[in-house]
């Protein structure tokens, strides 16, 4: 073990062997060192979860000799970050909106690039947080398919702030449910396989509910430093 790797937190390797190998675990390293994401490599994580782009991109450019790790950007996105989001990551959880994903889907066919992609999507109402509402996501659908230079495959959810139990189950189970709703409308290119849900406080809910992707930051590693 490296000194590197001996700084994480003496629970890390029970947390990230905790999760179910049909589960892909997303280390959230915003705020968080190159020191620490090279120290979770070496453990074994392949899947890293940052939140803002120019923060990604400074880290990316001191992490090129681990060409293997796969980028997520798991936080809130801009339109006019879509170019850069499309080249630094290979996938896009938080894609909140027609206008976004039509951005993205331009990006991609200029760079000639086909990223992976979430809808982010609000399951209940939560007007602090983006997504896309679920009552509206239906009539939106057909324009989403006909963005082809993206892999739509799967559905972002957070619940919201401090909802008690039965409304983080209600919205996970309703991510779920939506899924399968999509797929039975028999759309060219938008085809969900992925439910990216579940983060340190709900993780252990959100796979027993059907999550494929976890995106786990402070359990993994402890209290954040505070933001820049």
């Amino acid at each position: 073990m490296t000194a590197a790797s001996s700084a994480l937190p003496q629970h890390f390797d029970e947390i990230y062997q905790s999760i179910p190998p049909t589960v892909t675990l997303i280390a959230v390293t915003k705020f968080l060192p190159v020191e620490t994401i090279r120290a979770a490599y070496e453990r074994g994580i392949r899947h890293f979860g940052e939140s803002r782009v120019q923060e990604a991109i400074a880290k990316q450019a001191q992490l090129t000799d681990l060409p293997d790790i796969t980028w997520h950007l798991i936080g809130h996105l801009q339109t006019n970050k879509a170019r850069k989001a499309v080249e630094h990551f290979d996938w896009i959880h938080s894609v909140d909106s027609l206008k976004l994903a039509q951005r993205l889907d331009q990006a991609a066919q200029e760079l000639e690039k086909t990223p992976h992609c979430c809808l982010q999507v609000k399951l209940v109402s939560d007007p602090p947080k983006y997504g896309i509402d679920a009552a509206e996501l239906g009539s939106l659908l057909p324009q989403f398919d006909q963005l082809i230079h993206l892999k739509l495959r799967g559905l972002m959810t957070i619940p919201p702030q401090g909802a008690s139990k039965e409304t983080v189950r209600e919205v996970f189970t309703g991510a779920k449910s939506l899924a399968d709703t999509i797929n039975q409308q028999g759309f060219t290119h938008l085809q969900i396989d992925q439910l990216s849900m579940g983060m340190s406080g709900d993780y252990q809910e959100a796979i027993a509910c059907g999550a494929t992707m976890v995106r786990l930051g402070t359990v993994l590693f402890g209290p954040r430093p505070p933001s820049a």
